[in-house]
């Protein structure tokens, strides 16, 4: 098999896997899915992702059509580096291979550029019009005119606060304090139209490739706001150059006063992401976003 035959006949890699034909080795994945990288006959390579067998239970209905949706989605903005969709089954995504690099200053700073203008290329509503996913968790994708903070309280904050608790995640005090953040939704400001992004964009969904540009992986795409690419790129300890991705994106398009100050209500969402999918080790981190999310609002209330 050959790319050419791949693109040709997707539907035939499965197969193609079951029988050992192509030469497959693991590679790291991420928390979700099984990865592999697969070398053709020609000698090119793609990225697969498939749903492991260890969770014992099939992928759940349209997960990596989602991802596919998304990835073409963002490609189509012609901004930042996405790899090409080359299969979309049920139980598998295959992308085109991106060969890892050395992160630079230099490749950050475009990369800052490209991101404002992804962001830019805009969404017709908050939400996206096919089903969502963030990790192995639905992500309701409804779409929505906004704006935004009442979009955000209800699409993206209520739902895994309330699975986090049911799943005792989170106790009282914690739950206590996101829910005071969903009262104070409307203070906070910086409400903007929908941007087009990537939703997932924590620091290990971006990959530094050899040819010094940095591309977007595993997104949870959809109609949002862009503070929120940003302030979750910051989260776990950002990733390398995060000053200069910054500076670049400011070059391109200035964020609105005030940003810096909504960071952690933004964080706020894939950190009650990650409480759902992994528990009590995330507790500290939900409360200490909550509570820095209020002091800021609380503080830009004082002084107006």
């Amino acid at each position: 098999m050959d790319l050419a035959y791949l693109r040709a006949h997707p539907e035939h890699l499965p197969t193609f896997l079951t029988h050992q034909r192509i030469r497959e080795t693991p590679v790291s994945g991420g928390d979700i899915c099984a990865a592999s990288r697969l070398t053709l006959d020609d000698g090119h390579s793609v990225f697969a992702k498939t749903w492991p067998e260890r969770v014992g239970r099939p992928a759940p209905a349209g997960f990596f059509a989602a991802e596919a949706a998304g990835l073409r989605w963002l490609r189509e903005a012609g901004a930042v580096a996405v790899p090409e969709v080359v299969v979309a089954l049920p139980e598998l995504l295959a992308l085109d291979w991106i060969e890892p690099g050395e992160p630079t200053p230099e490749a950050a700073e475009r990369f800052g550029r490209e991101l404002a203008a992804l962001h830019r290329a805009g969404a017709p509503a908050f939400g996206a019009d096919w089903t969502g996913f963030i990790g192995a968790l639905p992500q309701d994708n409804t779409l929505d005119p906004g704006p935004w903070s009442a979009w955000f309280a209800r699409r993206r904050l209520l739902p895994y606060l309330r699975m986090s608790v049911d799943d005792g995640a989170l106790g009282t005090k914690e739950a206590g304090l996101v829910e005071q953040v969903i009262d104070w939704i409307g203070a906070f400001g910086g409400d903007e139209p929908p941007a087009r992004i990537h939703g997932d964009l924590w620091p290990g969904n971006v990959l530094w490739g050899v040819d010094d540009r940095v591309w977007l992986v595993d997104p949870a795409a959809h109609g949002g706001h862009r503070e929120t690419d940003l302030a979750q790129l910051a989260l776990f300890g950002g990733p390398p150059h995060l000053d200069r991705i910054l500076a670049g994106y400011q070059e391109e398009w200035p964020l609105a006063d005030g940003w810096r100050d909504r960071m952690p209500l933004h964080q706020l969402h894939l950190l009650l992401v990650h409480s759902s999918l992994f528990g009590t080790a995330y507790r500290d981190a939900v409360a200490d976003a909550a509570h820095l999310a209020l002091s800021g609002v609380r503080s830009a209330t004082v002084d107006g």
